[in-house]
This record gives structure tokens, sequence and C-alpha cells, in this order.
């Protein structure tokens, strides 16, 4: 694994990396951010009240979270005080916190976790995941979103990826892990984003390929049980 990656470094051209890393998917930057948070709300049997996005970075996901819950708190946390400064000017109405493994809070209906995984070091995914689970009411869930290491585009996008230098990108097989033995029950796996939006005539396909290991991503939502 490189050297840990600075994202203060990346954030005020964070967008401008993400285009030139996807571009062949979608040229649209809010294509992945409402894509992923559709298919959590879709997923949710109970509107959730508290909200938190781990890994929120500049907040590009807040907008739609808010849109798809309009009535929730919402608050976001990162290790990145730059990448906070600059979701906190996007989005002024949300309380967003400096990340530092605190557990003290109050509890959240939903913890969406969306491409963070690969940036924690192997040996202290263990350990976030605990803290996750200990910051979720009972019946609350944590739904995480993570690079498919099996689909060879989604590797080399990492691979050329300035802010994906120190990328260990998991299995399936390993976050499901990491969730059962926190004490969730594992309520949601699919693969995803297969279909790139220009082909949105297609899309209806999706919504049958969840099996198939061949999605760009795949994600999970693990429950706390009551």
């Amino acid at each position: 694994m490189s050297e840990k990656v600075d994202f203060d470094q990346h954030t005020e051209n964070y967008n401008a990396l993400l285009r030139e890393s996807v571009g062949f998917f979608s040229a649209d930057d809010e294509y992945f951010a409402r894509y992923k948070v559709d298919l959590v709300k879709k997923s949710l049997r109970i509107e959730p009240k508290r909200i938190l996005e781990y890994g929120c970075g500049i907040g590009r996901n807040i907008p739609f979270l808010r849109e798809s819950f309009p009535t929730a708190v919402i608050e976001g946390s990162d290790v990145s005080d730059v990448s906070l400064e600059m979701a906190r000017q996007h989005n002024p109405d949300n309380l967003f916190y400096l990340e530092s493994g605190q557990m003290d809070m109050e509890p959240y209906d939903l913890i969406f976790v969306a491409s963070v995984y690969h940036h924690i070091p192997p040996a202290e995914r263990g350990q976030a995941t605990r803290v996750l689970v200990q910051r979720l009411n009972q019946g609350g869930n944590l739904c995480v979103f993570e690079h498919n290491p099996y689909n060879p585009i989604t590797r080399r996008i990492v691979g050329n990826c300035i802010y994906d230098a120190d990328a260990v990108l998991l299995e399936p097989r390993e976050l499901k892990g990491l969730v059962k033995n926190s004490g969730l029950q594992l309520s949601n796996f699919e693969y995803c984003l297969f279909i790139p939006p220009k082909f949105k005539a297609l899309s209806w396909v999706e919504r049958h390929l969840g099996w198939l290991p061949l999605g760009g991503q795949y994600w999970l939502c693990g429950t706390r049980p009551t």
C-alpha cells in the first residue's frame, strides 16, 4: 500500500479528479451520488430520523440525502478538515465534524458510507466498523458502498486516480465479515453500477443484475438487532 493520501491536498480539485476518473461512465458529477442514495432509500422499510454520512468529504452526497429524507437530521464526518470546511459552505444547514472515532453521540438510524473503506488500512477496518455500529440505534442501518475488485475497469480507475493512491480494495466477503463480526445482521447485498446513464433506456435491467459480480461497485446494508 502506498503512503496515506492527504485529502486536504485534493479538496479544491476533487470534482475535477472525479470527472477525469469516471468520465467514461458519466460526465454528470451528481449521477453517482443520486444513484447511491436512491438505492438506499428504496431498501429502507422505516424512514430514518437521524442520518450520518461517514467520510462525507466535501459533502457531495448531502443534498441528495436531504432530498430523499427531507425530515431527517443529517450530519457528516470526515478526517479532512479542509474538505469539511467546503462541505459546510455548500451545506450550511447541516452539522459536520472532524472524525476521531468518538462514540459518545446521539445515535443514528442510518449511517451512509460511500467509497470510504478502501482508504481505511485493513488492520483498522474492524475497529472502524465497531465504532459505526455503536453509533447506530437499535434497528438502525449501516449502508456501505465499495469498489468492486472483480471489475477490471474499476481496478483501472482506482489505479490511475491520485486520491486512491493508498487504496486497498475489499472483496465482498471481507466487508460482509466486518459487518457480521460487528454484530449487525446482513439485510442487503448487491452489485451495482452496470449501466451508464447515456443508456438510461436500459436502466431497468439493473434491477435484475444485483447478483452478478460485474458491476462497478457493490453495496450492503447491515441492521443493528433490536
